[in-house]
């Protein structure tokens, strides 16, 4: 297995009103982006190309939309990146550009 593109822990996944983990994953991986619960168990998955990420307007910084399969999920990241050796959640803008990288709409 490669080495992930991108890695976020202790990220707060919501879909539609409702909690699904507060301390999920997201990893960007061999083409695909992966959702996960906690436990490591798939939340939900899609190759990179098909998965649409953006910042919601009406929601703080820290936060990003990820349409996957037809659902639409609210992560919860970290307003700034950690501080280095710190663990934490990175930006949502950082998960935003990594999603945009590895499906190669740069911009």
């Amino acid at each position: 297995m490669a080495e992930p593109e991108f890695t976020a822990t202790g990220v707060r996944i919501e879909k539609r009103l409702r909690s699904l983990t507060r301390a999920g994953q997201v990893r960007i991986s061999d083409g695909r982006v992966e959702l996960l619960t906690s436990y490591g168990s798939e939340i939900d998955s899609a190759p990179v190309q098909a998965v649409r990420a953006s910042k919601p307007w009406f929601a703080p910084d820290g936060r990003a939309l990820a349409d996957l399969n037809g659902q639409r999920y609210l992560l919860t990241l970290g307003d700034h990146d950690p501080a280095p050796g710190r663990t934490g959640p990175p930006a949502a803008r950082r998960f935003i550009e990594a999603v945009r990288r590895a499906a190669g709409r740069e911009g």
